[in-house]
């Protein structure tokens, strides 16, 4: 599923307009990355939490020319699956 197929299904299930859902989806997607960028976790109760994690400097080797190869440390998004997520799948 992509972003237009998400919008069709939102918007006959809330019969909302196109227009409208598309918008209100952009803006969720706007505040999650904005909420995790800051470092506060997105918490929606029964979906899952999207936080920042931070990963560390290490050093790897570029398989092409076996050259070592240093990668500074950086934050990354995650998403922890709620348990009402999770037990929907199992």
């Amino acid at each position: 599923m992509n972003k237009n197929n998400l919008i069709d299904l939102v918007s006959e299930e809330t019969k909302m307009t196109k227009t409208d859902t598309q918008r209100v989806i952009e803006a969720i997607i706007e505040t999650t990355r904005k909420t995790v960028k800051k470092g506060e976790p997105m918490r929606l109760v029964g979906f899952g939490t999207f936080v920042r994690a931070k990963r560390n400097a290490r050093t790897a080797r570029n398989p092409r020319t076996g050259k070592e190869v240093s990668i500074p440390s950086h934050s990354i998004p995650r998403f922890k699956p709620g348990s009402e997520f999770k037990d929907l799948l199992n």
